[in-house]
């Protein structure tokens, strides 16, 4: 069967997408391109915002509009936490949450059998009936299993899922009802995911999770001991068959409590590891921090901060941001205002409030930013962001770097990152494709 996946959100979303989409072709069907009529659509979703769940619904809607013979799936976050919602949508034919996600292989292969025998997918007495189970959903929260993936995303880089879930329970968040309870193969396992993407030609891997600094609560281990078995990957045999092993690792996220003095220094001195941090703040009033149940305060931010620039001038430091949350009083905004305008990183990732069911921020007598003051306040953290990125950029300009040219071609040039990502440009040249380049920005 031809099979398009549509993936919105996170890299996490991203990487799983891509090693279910990896394993259907391993069984035999094909991955739709944009030119051909698709089989069954893969949706994969997201449920960070209101406006998340939004682009989900639009996005099924497109798909069964222009595609209405094709059978769609949904899965992730909005699946998980709205089943019912989603399989009212028209078009819509099953629903699986997280856990039953990693099934679509075997319901592709069954809806395979069915369209060969002439039996209606729909009629099929085998599990897989719609009336039956269109609505295929688990509680999340007693899933104990971890699916790793890992998978390319182009020829360069691979995400490395290493951990799922989350413990946290911050009082606007729905993600440990969408994702579960905090989670983590052993060290070993993500060891040997990592040496096979080598192998098979990646040069830059991305660890990923949804709470990555927690690694370990499955296994027994830490994540600082996992950062050190990623800086000494492989033996000879696959040093040799990777082209000499060159590769670097970037943390695609860490909470600040969790991201330790130990970790910082580790990432300072290693081999492979590149000066980029990506750190969640979402607030710069220590109340407001205390209304979300956040596990840390903006001194200790700023002290992380403040290490990564002393050991690493020029480590790129991203930070997610949010804005409007209930409690983010005017004095209160204009207080985490003053603070990100004096951190010193290199962009934000703005996030604009929406109250989310089952969260309990709803239940806190709170004072409710108006709609459109929440996004006059995103229009300013944008701003701001703007400014940083641009004074990161001209902080380093004729500065020696090394990049990892990708293979996308614009125009008549190509482009890739430095070690602490800044994007440059240059003539294009297929030869240079997934190699490392040092340069001069």
């Amino acid at each position: 069967m031809k099979v398009r996946f549509v993936t919105l959100g996170c890299k996490l979303n991203f990487a799983e997408s891509s090693a279910l989409g990896k394993e259907l072709l391993l069984r035999g069907h094909q991955r739709a391109s944009l030119n051909e009529v698709p089989d069954v659509c893969v949706v994969n979703t997201c449920s960070v915002t209101d406006a998340a769940d939004h682009k989900d619904r639009q996005t099924i809607n497109q798909l069964h509009r222009k595609y209405p013979n094709a059978i769609i799936i949904v899965t992730g976050c909005y699946a998980q936490l709205q089943p019912q919602q989603i399989a009212q949508i028209e078009g819509v034919d099953y629903v699986l949450g997280q856990e039953e996600k990693y099934s679509i292989t075997q319901l592709v292969d069954e809806l395979c059998d069915s369209l060969e025998d002439g039996v209606p997918p729909t009629e099929r007495p085998t599990g897989y009936s719609l009336e039956a189970q269109k609505i295929r959903v688990a509680n999340i929260r007693e899933v104990e299993e971890f699916h790793g993936v890992h998978s390319a995303d182009d020829r360069t880089r691979c995400f490395i899922k290493v951990q799922d879930g989350c413990n946290y329970f911050c009082t606007y968040c729905t993600i440990p009802y969408a994702r579960g309870k905090s989670r983590n193969p052993k060290i070993e396992e993500v060891v040997k995911d990592a040496q096979e993407a080598l192998k098979q030609g990646a040069k830059e891997l991305i660890i990923t999770g949804v709470n990555i600094g927690d690694f370990g609560r499955s296994t027994g281990e830490s994540f600082i001991e996992l950062l050190r078995a990623l800086d000494e990957l492989g033996d000879e045999a696959i040093r040799r068959e990777a082209r000499g092993m060159d590769y670097r690792v970037r943390i695609s996220s860490c909470e600040p409590n969790l991201l330790t003095d130990e970790i910082i220094e580790f990432v300072a001195q290693s081999k492979h590891f590149a000066p980029h941090f990506h750190i969640p703040l979402q607030s710069g009033s220590n109340e407001v921090l205390k209304i979300m149940k956040r596990r840390y305060t903006r001194e200790l931010f700023a002290e992380r901060v403040r290490r990564i620039k002393e050991l690493m001038p020029h480590a790129f430091i991203g930070v997610d941001c949010m804005v409007g949350v209930r409690g983010e009083t005017e004095e209160y905004w204009e207080d985490y205002l003053a603070f990100i305008k004096g951190l010193d990183v290199s962009q934000l990732h703005v996030f604009t409030y929406s109250e989310r069911a089952n969260t309990k921020m709803l239940e806190m007598d709170l004072y409710v930013v108006p709609k459109k003051e929440r996004q006059r306040r995103s229009k300013i953290l944008h701003e701001v962001s703007e400014e940083k990125t641009k004074a990161f950029y001209a902080k380093h300009a004729g500065s020696k770097a090394v990049v990892l040219w990708e293979s996308k071609k614009e125009g008549d040039q190509m482009s890739g990152f430095t070690e602490n990502y800044i994007k440059v440009y240059g003539p294009y040249d297929k030869a240079k494709i997934n190699t490392f380049e040092a340069i001069r920005i």
